[in-house]
């Protein structure tokens, strides 16, 4: 399987540190219960710790499908093929519109798709590794030449799991479970993979369904799917809720695992790309595995984009030209389930 390109479409609004604290005072100034103050000083230490300095929003008037649609007619243009040649298009990722049908479907028209399989696979942040992985297996059937992945991580809407909801906290203990919800960003991503004989790509996995209360956006009647938690719903239900600082303390060693698990050849790896959740957390853990010179970051810049993460990131690597044709490349992802996850290939 062959990366013949990938494309990010970032929507227009800069959201800086300050933009959050900012929006917490204002949602919450008269229901906090104690010093406020205090509490934005500690949010922006944080934000600050973690590496973050801007994210993008969306801006008025733009919408999700315009910059999926953008992204995915770019990949195309890099990878010199019509919307005719893709016969497997699928939707990764959280930011979605619809239950029914899968948003592969709804994308596949916006983009122009009329000879596509269309399915979707809904995997937390480990989704467009996933998705990865099954083009790679449907490939080896024959059945397939020319596949496109899509996500369109837009979250922070009116309304939505995040917003407004998380920018009115009552105490500082609330920051435990929303506090990850003040990194994000977003962003549309499109990859284009093709079916060539090129160097196969290696992928490893390891689960931990016990940790799976840790991050979740629950739906009405949730908790006739699961066993109880505390921590499911802390925000409410329907509400982005995820205790990232135990996260990333409990990930930490299953994330070296899967890496030693994949054992890539570090002298022969130009680019590493991981999940956004925290600039200082992967530069840490690049480093522990050598090959912390190599890491594109672009958390700093676009925030935590969830599924789009590694997609973004390689996108710009290739633009910027730190990635060249017959290099080895490494992902690396933890994500909420939860799952942690490490790949490799020559672009």
């Amino acid at each position: 399987m062959r990366l013949r390109s990938v494309a990010a479409g970032l929507p227009s609004r800069v959201v800086g540190n300050t933009d959050i604290t900012e929006l917490i005072a204002a949602h919450s100034t008269g229901c906090f219960d104690g010093d406020l103050d205090a509490a934005l000083r500690t949010v922006d230490y944080y934000l600050r710790y973690a590496g973050s300095e801007r994210r993008r929003w969306l801006d008025a008037g733009e919408r999700p499908i315009d910059l999926l649609r953008k992204a995915a007619n770019s990949a195309l243009a890099q990878a010199d093929l019509s919307v005719d040649q893709i016969d497997l298009l699928i939707y990764t990722g959280i930011g979605r519109g619809f239950i029914e049908p899968g948003g592969a479907y709804h994308s596949a028209a916006a983009i122009g798709l009329r000879n596509a399989h269309c399915f979707d696979v809904l995997d937390a942040c480990m989704s467009w590794t996933r998705a990865v992985q099954i083009t790679e297996s449907l490939f080896r059937t024959g059945q397939f030449r020319h596949a496109m992945i899509v996500n369109a991580e837009f979250n922070l809407r009116a309304g939505g799991v995040v917003f407004p909801h998380l920018f009115r906290i009552e105490r500082l203990a609330a920051l435990e479970s929303t506090f990850p919800a003040y990194t994000l960003g977003e962003a549309a991503t499109a990859t284009v993979l093709s079916a060539e004989d090129n160097e196969p790509w290696e992928f490893r996995f390891i689960s931990r369904p016990d940790l799976a209360p840790l991050c979740n956006v629950t739906l009405d009647g949730y908790d006739g799917y699961c066993d109880p938690s505390d921590k499911l719903a802390r925000n409410g239900v329907g509400i982005f809720t995820s205790f990232g600082f135990e996260m990333h303390e409990a990930g930490a060693g299953e994330a070296l695992a899967v890496f030693e698990q994949l054992a890539p050849p570090t002298d022969e790896v130009a680019a590493l790309f991981t999940h956004a959740s925290s600039k200082r957390y992967w530069q840490t853990m690049a480093d522990k595995v050598g090959l912390g010179s190599v890491i594109q970051h672009i958390y700093h810049e676009t925030g935590n984009v969830v599924s789009a993460s590694v997609p973004a990131a390689i996108a710009s690597a290739l633009a910027a030209g730190r990635l060249q044709t017959g290099r080895r490349a490494v992902g690396w992802v933890g994500s909420a389930g939860m799952s942690f996850g490490a790949f490799s290939f020559v672009i």
